[in-house]
């Protein structure tokens, strides 16, 4: 029970500033929501980090509100958030030495696909 104290730890701490508060600034509001509805909540999976209730989620609100007040351009914070996070937090991955294959399977795929298919059709057709 000892070690699991610390996990319970920031279920206890108050929300952050701008977790539940939205900026006064109606434009600056305007920004962070467009910017939250396209970051993954990291507990949550499926949800935004704008439709999520999990303290981490209002950390993450509470971050990008703080930096579009400051004056942070949304896709800097973007990128700071995937620098720390990792990809996974955008729902708009970055196309990388790494991720390109994922975006150019599903093509090469089609293409086999239809290939396959008109050789299939051709034979068939000519019996």
């Amino acid at each position: 029970m000892v070690f699991a104290a610390p996990a319970f730890a920031q279920d206890t701490m108050p929300p952050a500033p701008y977790a539940y508060r939205q900026l006064d600034n109606p434009a600056q509001e305007e920004k962070a929501q467009a910017l939250m509805e396209t970051l993954r909540c990291l507990k949550c999976q499926s949800q935004s980090i704008a439709d999520s209730d999990a303290p981490m989620a209002g950390d993450m609100r509470s971050q990008v509100r703080e930096r579009i007040a400051a004056g942070e351009d949304p896709e800097a914070i973007r990128a700071w958030l995937v620098e720390r996070y990792g990809d996974y937090v955008s729902y708009a991955p970055r196309v990388t030495a790494l991720t390109w294959p994922l975006f150019i399977l599903p093509v090469v795929l089609l293409v086999l696909a239809s290939l396959l298919l008109s050789r299939r059709f051709r034979k068939g057709g000519g019996e």
